[in-house]
């Protein structure tokens, strides 16, 4: 099958996870990682049973923390 991910069209196979996607991108940090798949949001939970189906869009986001210097 063929999705998108992080803008980049990719194929796999059928049936795979979020939690496989994320593991066969090697994401850095998975465990910080936000997940999007056609613009919703899913939960940890949701990652390791929500399959993957033809023309799905998946992005990364990755939240930081930091602030401005007003001085």
């Amino acid at each position: 099958m063929t999705i998108v991910v992080a803008g980049e069209r990719k194929e796999y196979s059928d049936g795979l996870t979020v939690d496989e996607l994320i593991e066969a991108e090697r994401v850095e940090t998975p465990q910080y990682v936000t997940v999007t798949v056609n613009d919703s949001f899913l939960s940890g939970a949701e990652r390791a049973s929500r399959i993957l189906q033809e023309g799905d869009v998946v992005e990364f986001l990755y939240f930081m923390g930091g602030g401005a210097d007003f001085g």
